[in-house]
């Protein structure tokens, strides 16, 4: 017999099973938000890493560019000062290692593509041991890559050269020998003059073996 006013049994399991089915419907259609969710998160985080990173490379300063030999203006002052840089930094770091020692010629000046190499290796160990781009990785790089592939470069093509093959005087050779802490460090100027303005005839003549030291060099 039914109560007055009390709703049956039945009717209420009915409401109570129909509002579990609502829940159910709306965590359904809630979840693929949720995962949207994680994901507009996991993307402003991707964003702001971003921003990080271009903020930092925008500080960062500009690298400098290494002069080229082979493009050096016709100005012997110039010259000359780009070669007394180089064979002051030679003196103090490239002769210092064994291989760059047994592998730089004496007429290493009188090569135009040795004195290239060498150049931008000296600016490569000035962009890594000095200045705001200094590093550890870019001075590893240096002592495993670089160094050690200008000096193997240098043996393969002027590792067999001398100053004798440069001269064609038939004097040449009664000259007294002398060595020289950079191999043919006399020969500077002569050479700035012939780069900066001669370049496209051929090198001034050695004096001699010990010449490139103690004579200077002869242009015939």
């Amino acid at each position: 017999m039914k109560t007055p006013g009390k709703e049956p049994e039945f009717a209420r399991a009915d409401a109570v099973a129909g509002l579990a089915r609502e829940v159910d419907g709306l965590r359904r259609a809630l979840d693929p938000l949720r995962e949207v969710g994680a994901r507009v998160d996991e993307l402003a985080r991707l964003v702001g890493q971003l921003a990080e990173t271009v903020d930092a490379v925008s500080k960062r300063p500009a690298p400098t560019a290494a002069p080229s030999w082979l493009l050096q203006p016709a100005d012997p002052v110039v010259v000359e000062r780009v070669l007394g840089e180089l064979c002051a930094w030679l003196r103090a770091v490239f002769l210092r290692y064994t291989d760059g020692t047994a592998a730089l010629p004496e007429c290493w000046l009188w090569h135009p593509d040795v004195v290239e190499e060498l150049l931008w290796l000296m600016h490569a160990w000035c962009a890594a041991y000095q200045g705001k781009t200094a590093s550890v990785q870019l001075v590893g790089d240096w002592h495993d890559r670089q160094r050690p592939g200008v000096v193997r470069r240098i043996r393969q093509n002027a590792g067999s050269c001398s100053i004798e093959k440069h001269q064609t005087r038939p004097d040449w050779d009664q000259y007294p020998t002398s060595s020289t802490p950079v191999p043919g460090l006399d020969a500077v100027s002569a050479i700035a003059g012939w780069w900066a303005a001669h370049r496209d005839d051929p090198a001034p003549e050695p004096a001699s073996v010990a010449g490139s030291a103690t004579n200077g060099v002869h242009r015939p």
